[in-house]
């Protein structure tokens, strides 16, 4: 298989102009992004039809679909194939000159770059997220199962395992907020500190106790960006003599200054009308407004957009200790599966079938891309009736009101995440989305002459 991976990376980095035409790259759970420096060099044509290539996105960086865990071996190799070009460095003012050029071209809108600039502060987190939410659901329901003592080492051991990276994902968050903004990551961590430090308890300021955490995620994403904006105005003005030594110390105080008075009652602000709005659209509109999240959610995945919904999602744990918004998103993935069966029962088309075998497994785990890319968005009509289905479990999940305590992956692997006692209603609603993504594709979602590029 290793060299598979490195066939492919190379196929890749040849339809992407080769290495000397590689300005970054990076990869997430499924994509390799790469932001080539000359477009009209990549062969996107080319980069579809390779084998394991589930498709290719067009946003603020050309996306390569290649699904869970091929995604990261082929990046690996993706980087050799950089390194043993000599190719580790790139002009910083022509990558920007290209970049901004790019974006112009395709006429981006200030809310889509706002959504990408935020899901490139949180993208780089989601193993980390995974990981710390599937330990922590396991345990929580192993204990509420009874199979073991919730006082017990072993729950402990777990649970502290589990639960560090939530109590600590400001620092995180910080850290990539300012590496995003241009600024020094550890100066973002430091900004992420101020507003999670327990010790804030002790300021009192307009005649109030300052309250740890206040403004959440949201208030440590000011503090960082503006601790990176204003380390580069101070630099300007300081020789470079002293820049690490009164660069880094004014831009800490002042932005801590600025984050107790302004940010954090700010963020508090925002954080409140987030999560109380959101709770008020699900508790006014119930059914509908489950059924319209869940239909809606599938469309923002291809555009990548769905990543700017994570700090939605940890906005709402750290406010209310729950998240009743990802069950009903997960459905998205539910209907797609349930669609990949009816078109897997009805198809003649082997390539076809091949197509769906190999990408249903994923999608039942709650990976939805392969299966998005190689085999629904094509035939264009089963995305709908996926969208459908997704809309009908979401529907489900919203009237029962089912929650997580963490964010993960959606699908089966996020039973482990559910609230314990709403375990069983999780699953059903899972089921009723299988059932209607199915139902609505076998009726009148698929015809087996809508796959000719499947011959």
């Amino acid at each position: 298989m290793g060299k598979n991976h490195k066939l492919m990376a190379e196929k890749i980095m040849e339809q992407l102009g080769g290495p000397s035409n590689i300005a970054s790259f990076a990869h997430c759970m499924t994509r390799l992004r790469v932001r080539p420096k000359n477009e009209s060099l990549v062969n996107k044509d080319k980069l579809k039809e390779i084998d394991g290539v589930m498709g290719v996105v067009e946003e603020e960086t050309l996306q390569i679909i290649l699904g869970p865990g091929t995604v990261n071996k082929v990046s690996e190799e993706f980087g050799k194939l950089l390194g043993d070009s000599g190719n580790d460095e790139f002009d910083l003012k022509e990558e920007a000159k290209q970049r901004k050029a790019q974006l112009k071209e395709k006429n981006a809108t200030p809310f889509k770059l706002f959504l990408r600039k935020i899901a490139s502060i949180f993208i780089p987190l989601i193993p980390a997220l995974v990981a710390s939410g599937l330990i922590t659901g396991i345990t929580k329901s192993i204990v509420q199962a009874g199979w073991l003592p919730e006082t017990s080492q072993v729950a402990t051991l777990l649970s502290v395992i589990g639960s560090g990276l939530f109590a600590y994902l400001g620092i995180l968050v910080g850290i990539n907020s300012a590496k995003e903004f241009g600024g020094s990551p550890a100066l973002g961590g430091l900004a992420g500190i101020l507003v999670i430090n327990p010790e804030v308890a002790n300021i009192t300021l307009f005649g109030e106790n300052l309250l740890p955490g206040r403004g959440g995620l949201i208030g440590v994403m000011f503090a960082a960006i503006f601790i990176a904006y204003l380390e580069k105005r101070i630099r300007r003005y300081v020789p470079a003599s002293l820049d690490i030594i009164v660069t880094p110390t004014l831009a800490l105080l002042i932005t801590g200054i600025i984050t107790y008075v302004v940010f954090m009652p700010i963020g508090g602000i925002i954080s409140d009308g987030i999560t109380q709005g959101l709770l008020y659209l699900l508790d006014l509109g119930g059914v509908v407004a489950g059924f319209v999240l869940g239909a809606t959610f599938l469309p923002l995945v291809v555009t990548g957009l769905h990543q700017g919904l994570t700090p939605i999602h940890l906005e709402l744990i750290n406010t209310i200790g729950n998240d009743p918004l990802l069950p009903i998103l997960a459905m998205g993935g539910a209907g797609q599966v349930g669609a990949a069966f009816a078109i897997y029962m009805k198809t003649k088309k082997r390539h076809l079938k091949r197509a769906v075998g190999g990408a249903l497994p994923a999608g039942l785990l709650g990976i939805g891309e392969p299966l998005i890319f190689g085999v629904t968005l094509p035939l264009g009509r089963p995305f709908l009736t996926a969208c459908l289905g997704a809309g009908v479990g979401g529907a489900f999940q919203a009237v029962f009101k089912v929650a997580t305590i963490a964010i993960g992956v959606s699908g089966l692997p996020l039973t482990f995440l559910v609230l314990p006692s709403q375990i069983f209603l999780y699953l059903i609603g899972l089921a009723i989305s299988y059932a209607a993504g199915f139902l609505f594709t076998y009726w009148f979602g698929f015809k087996d002459d809508m796959a000719r590029g499947f011959e």
